[in-house]
């Protein structure tokens, strides 16, 4: 009761607030995504994502080297593959020799202890920019997850270990889980892009690697046939559980800001680590802001990446994650 009980009182100064504190933001948060390209000596910053670069095997191993000595212990990997290796069926993206498989072990002949996390999705080696395989205009499911899950044991014998499927093919977890226990790989973790809505802020990922779908009246314009209606909260729910339920490790939540009442709800409702995609979009949209002087760049990032985990979070993947330890640190 006023005036027995100030709230400020633990409020005067910083060290009081920082010792009461509730929500702690460390290096054990973050997960760093990575975009991976060909060639030599290449750090291409990406038009739409200031300060995020493409980077090519000889800079990942750079990079990789300085994440571990800012305490960031996780990376996600993309690649961006050559137009004239794409087509309708991933071939490439089983290829033991391809550019994903020589960037989990560019990864890990250099950190041993870095965990690697791989994207799982046939966007990237799609001639049509979708995450499976067309056919009569149709994104077919099964078909697709087939390839995904040898696409999973691929990374798995490159030496992942963690395959993050972002695709929302229905049922893809079990056939990556059934493939990787049957092929020994019963210690690679499944990282499930659970709740992965159809967003407008994907945009500038989709510059980085060249994915969006293509622009043709034989094929979806889009991917709302598979990724998540953003109206829907109870449906998410239920994709995360059954997620769970067929074999996943981890569950997700992307996009991040606009979804974080979704985060509390699967947090609340699951008992496995919860992790939260802040995407590229977000990231673009703080540096323009930032950029125009409109916002302080350095306090919304810190404002926004406490918000995700007060959330609910434990895992973040945030293009912002070695500009927060370096802030934090």
């Amino acid at each position: 009761m006023y005036p027995l009980r100030r709230n400020r009182r633990l409020r005067t100064n910083e060290s009081m607030r920082s010792l009461v504190r509730e929500t702690i933001i460390s290096p054990n948060d973050f997960i760093v995504p990575l975009f991976v390209v060909e060639g030599k000596g290449v750090k291409e910053e990406i038009a739409s994502m200031p300060n995020y670069y493409r980077l090519s095997l000889d800079n990942l191993q750079k990079e990789v080297k300085e994440l571990w000595k800012l305490g960031l212990k996780s990376v996600l990997l993309f690649v961006k593959v050559d137009d004239k290796l794409k087509d309708n069926s991933g071939k490439e993206a089983l290829n033991a020799d391809g550019l994903m498989q020589r960037a989990i072990k560019t990864v890990k002949n250099v950190v041993p202890e870095m965990i690697v996390m791989t994207d799982v999705a046939l966007d990237p080696f799609s001639e049509y920019g979708h995450d499976g395989i067309i056919s009569e205009g149709k994104v077919l499911n099964d078909d697709t997850n087939a390839v995904l899950a040898e696409m999973s044991l691929s990374h798995a014998i490159a030496g992942a270990d963690v395959v993050a499927p972002s695709d929302m093919m229905d049922g893809r977890i079990f056939e990556i889980r059934t493939l990787l226990e049957d092929e020994g790989f019963c210690d690679t973790g499944i990282m499930a892009y659970s709740a992965k809505y159809a967003s407008a802020f994907y945009g500038p990922f989709r510059d980085a690697l060249d994915s969006a779908p293509v622009d043709s009246k034989d094929i979806p314009k889009d991917k709302k046939t598979y990724q998540m209606d953003y109206g829907n909260r109870e449906e998410a729910i239920r994709e995360t559980l059954m997620d769970i339920d067929e074999g996943a490790d981890i569950v997700m939540v992307k996009p991040g800001l606009c979804y974080l009442d979704i985060v509390r709800e699967i947090k609340d409702a699951v008992n496995v680590p919860v992790a939260v995609y802040q995407v590229s979009g977000e990231y673009a949209m703080l540096k323009a802001a930032a950029e125009k002087g409109w916002l302080d760049h350095d306090a919304v990032m810190l404002e926004q990446i406490t918000a995700i985990k007060r959330a609910g979070a434990s895992l973040i993947a945030s293009y912002f994650a070695k500009d927060v330890v370096k802030l934090i640190n």
